[in-house]
């Protein structure tokens, strides 16, 4: 159940490229592969159809390393097929077969919801021993990105969760609408820095180690990976716990219902909130799995993700949280606090129709019960 920065950094780092059709991931693939800091690539792209043809424009030097899944989009049903291949590659690059690439991409159909790629990359064994997940880059098309966001769900989830958003074709889009389209990424996920992207071109820095661990000094980020501070903003208080976070309720949404306002049917974005919460004091393991196991029971498929580092009761060390919907990683244990770090526990949410005061009341009810004595006899939960 627990882990280490050392184990975890040592694991060779994924990052999930995702966005709509025609939002310009293959372009930007091909002008990232020829940066340096690319040269250790291997790349993993995922089509829909039958026959598998983006793969043709990606140039590489090495083709060994590219591989193309053409059993359709990343779902349930071909999860055993990426489990595979990146399991393959691994035992190729072991025996020498393949060039010993220092980290992976894979690149989704566009019209993938990118949350199977992270229940796999989060939960299959093999994987998890061999692979992390280092960040979601999601590209979001700078002409035609408002349309998309209004007419396809999968659009909205994928930049929901993503760690980087690329803003592309920012050089032949309308300024105007181009300002909107920035303002509204930044209400639907404010804790993703986001870049613009001209012909295809970014640092690869800006991209890349976007996850928990920092390859260069070894050690954990957390601040980078939660950016907590984006969504400072409001302050409550309540059962013995500071709790402080920046609901996004869009004027379209009313309460946790997901009801829209008809004369906006189409803003799918209004169903989502990013918010922060934040505990001053430690917790009990035990609590605070079971509120998550309560909220997964009954909420999971609208938590598009979470993640977030705790103060448990019973160990000085900070333990780490990251889930997606259903789907929880194991928790990690750092080595140590940030420097700096208060030390309260600061948890993230992306949620579909739920809002900050339904979780704070799920937590809320099982802090209660801890204090008035419930459970006290069930077994002792395993140190994180």
């Amino acid at each position: 159940m627990s882990d280490t920065p050392t184990a975890t950094e040592q694991r060779i780092p994924v990052t999930v490229l995702t966005g709509f059709l025609g939002s310009g991931k293959t372009t930007l693939l091909n002008k990232l592969l020829r940066r340096p800091e690319l040269a250790d690539t291997a790349v993993i792209i995922n089509e829909f159809g039958e026959i598998g043809l983006d793969h043709l424009l990606v140039e590489k030097s090495d083709d060994e390393g590219m591989v193309t899944l053409n059993s359709g989009c990343l779902c349930c049903t071909v999860r055993g097929d990426l489990v595979r291949t990146m399991s393959e590659l691994f035992l190729k690059r072991s025996r020498g077969e393949v060039s010993q690439f220092k980290r992976m991409v894979v690149e989704t159909t566009g019209l993938a919801d990118p949350a199977p790629i992270l229940h796999t990359l989060m939960t299959d064994p093999l994987l998890a021993s061999r692979y992390r997940l280092d960040g979601v880059v999601t590209t979001v098309d700078g002409v035609n990105g408002s349309s998309t966001l209004d007419n396809h769900e999968e659009a909205i989830k994928q930049a929901a969760v993503a760690d980087r958003i690329l803003l592309t074709k920012v050089d032949i889009a309308d300024a105007p609408k181009l300002a909107e389209l920035k303002h509204r990424l930044q209400h639907l996920n404010p804790g993703a820095p986001f870049h613009v992207v001209a012909t295809g071109e970014i640092d690869p820095n800006a991209i890349l180690n976007a996850g928990l661990y920092n390859p260069e000094s070894k050690t954990a980020d957390v601040k980078k990976w939660l950016q907590a501070e984006a969504y400072e903003g409001s302050h409550d208080h309540g059962h013995g716990h500071h709790h402080h976070g920046h609901d996004h309720g869009h004027d379209h949404k009313h309460g946790d219902s997901g009801e829209q306002d008809p004369h906006d049917v189409n803003r799918h974005d209004d169903r989502i909130r990013s918010f922060c919460m934040t505990f001053d004091e430690p917790m009990s393991w035990a609590t605070v799995a079971a509120a998550f196991d309560a909220l997964v029971t009954y909420r999971g498929p609208d938590l598009l993700r979470m993640k977030g580092i705790l103060n448990v009761k019973d160990t000085d060390k900070p333990v780490v949280i990251h889930g997606v919907q259903h789907v929880f990683h194991p928790p990690a244990t750092l080595d140590a606090w940030p420097e700096g770090d208060d030390r309260k526990s600061r948890v993230v949410f992306i949620t579909r129709d739920i809002g900050e005061s339904t979780i704070r009341k799920v937590f809320a009810s099982f802090f209660d019960a801890e204090k008035k004595g419930w459970g006290q006899e069930a077994e002792k939960p395993q140190q994180p």
